[in-house]
């Protein structure tokens, strides 16, 4: 079964927090301060899973009481080091690693073991991002995510464990189950 997470990326976005489907959030750390603890206060209340994602995600994350952080390594150019460093600041915290969607970087970020990894999906390209995720289904127990980056993917056609989803195209995507 896919597990869903919401990405909020302003305080504007509906949180759908009635829906059971929807275990865990990622929330922009970009966003105004106050917005940010309201909506950790909101998620909190209904044991939400709260995880940063953006510029500021590992300063703000122990301090707001969020779970954990996405970290985007698709540019790193030493991903083993960047996750150390990342690891050393957000100890005994959820990770999950956006990379590059190649089987090289998918390979380097899972050896690193965070607790998934995210491929982040456009509509051009997505037959190659289809057969990486199930080449990498087939060949690693960790969690797979993917991140639609435009409203015209089909989700359908994804194994993946986690989707991370805008409020507005997990509206979607509900309605057409």
């Amino acid at each position: 079964m896919t597990n869903f997470i919401l990405n909020i990326t302003s305080a504007d976005d509906d949180l759908m927090i009635s829906s059971k489907e929807v275990i865990c959030y990622t929330l922009n750390s970009d966003m105004d301060l106050d917005a940010l603890k309201e909506i950790i206060s909101k998620l909190a209340k209904e044991e939400k899973i709260i995880l940063l994602h953006g510029n500021k995600a590992l300063e703000r994350c122990k301090d707001l009481g969020a779970d954990g952080i996405i970290a985007d390594l698709s540019a790193s150019k030493n991903i083993k080091k960047d996750i150390e460093f990342i690891r050393q600041k957000s100890k005994n915290m959820t990770l999950g690693i956006i990379c590059r969607n190649r089987r090289h970087e998918a390979m380097i970020v899972s050896e690193n073991e965070p607790d998934f990894i995210i491929f982040k999906v456009w509509h051009d390209g997505q037959d190659k991002t289809i057969e990486l995720a199930k080449w990498y289904n087939e060949f690693f127990l960790l969690q797979m995510a993917i991140m639609p980056q435009d409203d015209n993917i089909a989700l359908k056609d994804y194994l993946a464990d986690i989707m991370i989803l805008t409020p507005e195209l997990y509206k979607i995507f509900v309605a057409k189950k």
